[in-house]
């Protein structure tokens, strides 16, 4: 009997493991299909039709080709205007600067955004996926925030690797 209660609290939380093969909760979803890959030719005469600058190398450890291509890191830093705000007109600022930053990611505009972590003078980041550094830096300016001079853009070119996700 000293036995009986430990035995069968163990059958009933083993029996709580299993799983049922048939039950619709423990089938992985429908993951999408990959892109077909394009070939390297392919992409660059892409990326040069829309304007893009870019380059490429053979990786000596893996063989690939890799495409390089030229986008534009904006830094958002402290503008002129930093008088002192409510905290009602401080929220709307910022849901404004939000707004644009999030057009600018869905338009194709912006491959990524985000402040940094201190107080120092430049505010954040933006990297702008256009073909020219103008056309970066007139995008960069609707910024509700940079026209209103509380923020104000610098454009630098930057290269990077075409497809190589952030890890």
């Amino acid at each position: 009997m000293n036995n009986f209660l430990p035995m069968l609290l163990a059958g009933v939380l083993l029996s709580g493991c299993y799983e049922n093969p048939g039950d619709p909760r423990n089938t992985p979803p429908d993951l999408p299909d990959p892109p077909a890959p394009v070939s390297v030719s392919k992409l660059r005469k892409e990326l040069k039709s829309k304007g893009f600058q870019t380059f490429q190398y053979v990786d000596e450890a893996s063989g690939d080709t890799v495409i390089m291509q030229q986008y534009f890191l904006v830094f958002l830093k402290r503008g002129p205007n930093r008088v002192p705000l409510s905290k009602e007109e401080a929220d709307s600022l910022q849901a404004l600067h939000l707004g644009h930053l999030s057009r600018m990611y869905e338009q194709g505009f912006a491959d990524i955004s985000g402040p940094f972590g201190d107080d120092g003078e430049i505010r954040g980041i933006t990297i702008y996926n256009t073909p020219t550094q103008a056309m970066a830096d007139s995008l960069s300016r609707l910024d509700p925030l940079v026209q209103m001079g509380r923020l104000q853009t610098e454009v630098h070119p930057w290269w990077a690797a075409k497809g190589f996700p952030l890890r």
